[in-house]
């Protein structure tokens, strides 16, 4: 069942979805944001951090050119292939889960179920720390990271956390990268 609260959030965050600055071409790989620095910092941090830390993944997209839209090249996977994907990663989880109520996914998973599930190498240890310390992440974002590579390695059908899978978790927090928009 979709959570109503992420719902939310998504209608939220639609302007920033759409417009990572005010003239809106902040990072356009065509056109030249015409906003400083400064102005491009100020908007983004209208976003409080406790707020972002409750966002699982923060990409930026960049808009789609003609050409692009308009290629007749395959696509690496079809959308088919994804949705493969994706329902045996959910069915991964629904056996992970089985036993508990009102948990279906890892994202709904506690603070508790994340420590139980989401077990990390050495490696991925050291990789979260050094993550954790040089983006100053907050504990909930540590959450999510955690949530989130145990997703990806769902995904890739993998029952560790691989080293990759948390490198891409933690790619996915740019918003809270200091630097980022100026």
């Amino acid at each position: 069942m979709p959570d109503l609260r992420l719902f939310c959030l998504s209608i939220e965050f639609d302007n920033y979805a759409t417009h990572p600055c005010p003239c809106g071409y902040y990072n356009h790989p065509e056109k030249e944001c015409v906003c400083g620095p400064g102005v491009v910092k100020r908007y983004v941090s209208k976003i409080s951090g406790p707020l972002l830390d409750r966002i699982d993944l923060h990409v930026e997209v960049t808009p789609v050119s003609y050409d692009e839209l308009t290629s007749t090249e395959r696509a690496k996977l079809n959308s088919t292939e994804i949705r493969d994907r994706v329902l045996q990663a959910r069915s991964i989880q629904a056996e992970r889960f089985k036993d508990l109520k009102d948990v279906y996914s890892n994202a709904q998973m506690s603070n508790r179920m994340v420590k139980e599930v989401c077990q990390l190498q050495p490696q991925g240890l050291q990789l979260l720390k050094t993550a954790m310390e040089r983006l100053q992440l907050s504990a909930r974002a540590y959450d999510r990271i955690l949530k989130v590579a145990r997703t990806a390695a769902d995904l890739a059908g993998s029952a560790d956390i691989r080293i990759e899978d948390l490198a891409e978790a933690i790619h996915y927090r740019s918003l809270d990268r200091e630097g980022w928009a100026g």
